[in-house]
């Protein structure tokens, strides 16, 4: 009995440092966006408030993800961050995947990326400590939030309507609803959209769980 006991206390304690290390928050849309910090592939210092008075689309990523590679090697990705480009929208990619876990990379790795798949970030933030991701209560990759220009949080979730499993490795992303691309010209006048928030899919993000 003793023993059993001994040993749910040690789960009981194991489980409460294991939460306690990664605490997502949870931001609400409508509200002003959290603020941040992060180092681009270029070691350049990027603060949100950088661009204040401008729209700006976060994208959560890991290049080792099956969904996200996905949605690169069929051009939607791509598409809809020139879309962005096109109106002025400042689009960040985030890596929050901790050293030694898929899809982190440094800095040569995550240029060589932009370069080979023809995207259109206009940074990629290296957020290897999950600092930002965490803020933002980032869950999967992918994973999008639209700020606009106001710097005040409009969507949250998924990139489209197509969903997790296999029908999502079996559909043409090019007929599926996308929330982002969608409600770009809403984002760029600083309406409030539509949809506001979804549930997003894909791999989880891979944080620092030690």
């Amino acid at each position: 009995m003793k023993k059993a006991i001994h040993y749910l206390l040690f789960l009981s304690i194991n489980i409460n440092l294991f939460a306690a290390t990664v605490v997502l928050q949870n931001p609400a849309v409508n509200q002003d966006a959290p603020v941040f910090s992060g180092i681009d592939s270029y070691g350049e210092q990027i603060n949100l408030s950088d661009f204040k008075g401008q729209p700006v689309i976060l994208e959560w990523t890991n290049h080792e993800c099956p969904y996200v590679a996905k949605h690169y090697s069929e051009n939607n990705m791509q598409a809809v961050q020139k879309m962005a480009q096109d109106e002025g929208i400042i689009w960040l990619s985030i890596v929050s995947s901790t050293p030694g876990d898929q899809g982190h990379i440094n800095s040569v790795t995550a240029n060589e990326l932009t370069q080979s798949r023809n995207a259109y970030p206009s940074h990629v933030l290296l957020d290897e400590s999950g600092e930002i991701g965490m803020q933002y209560g980032a869950k999967t990759t992918p994973h999008m939030y639209m700020i606009d220009s106001d710097g005040i949080l409009r969507y949250k979730g998924a990139i489209d309507d197509v969903g997790r499993g296999m029908k999502f490795f079996s559909a043409s992303l090019k007929d599926a609803m996308n929330y982002v691309a969608l409600q770009i010209d809403d984002l760029k006048n600083a309406n409030q959209l539509d949809i506001s928030s979804t549930v997003p899919y894909g791999c989880s993000v891979k944080y620092n769980y030690d």
